[in-house]
């Protein structure tokens, strides 16, 4: 059973950055998609961001610009380091791992294993 791990979520000013990380163990990192997704107070879960194990990468058009995602393969990490933050950005954010790795896969189904979540919380 793989296990992913978030860290880095926190406290930040508007126009802040933070960098999450996700570490992932028992499974295969190097072959799988791995994306980030977030859910705010009383809304659906979201995309966020993808990378293939090709190194492609999708985001969506909220966060386009903004957030960069990002993989270590040696370390079996991925990142997302999030820049110009705002209040709306405020979520607890997963990361989540697919055997679909050669897609960038932009809903959560495809999904197989997801971490625990790291809460964001940007003030204005």
């Amino acid at each position: 059973q793989e296990q992913l791990v978030e860290s880095g979520g926190g406290l930040v000013q508007a126009g802040g950055s933070l960098r999450l990380s996700c570490a992932a163990s028992g499974g295969t990192f190097t072959e799988q998609a791995m994306g980030w997704f977030r859910q705010a107070p009383g809304k659906e879960r979201e995309f966020v961001g993808v990378i293939s194990w090709s190194l492609n990468t999708y985001y969506a058009d909220s966060v386009k610009g903004r957030f960069t995602v990002a993989r270590d393969n040696a370390k079996n990490t991925v990142y997302l380091q999030m820049n110009s933050l705002k209040p709306e950005d405020t979520a607890v954010y997963y990361c989540a791992a697919s055997r679909f790795g050669g897609s960038v896969l932009r809903t959560s189904s495809p999904y197989d294993f997801w971490g625990q979540g790291t809460q964001v919380t940007v003030s204005s």
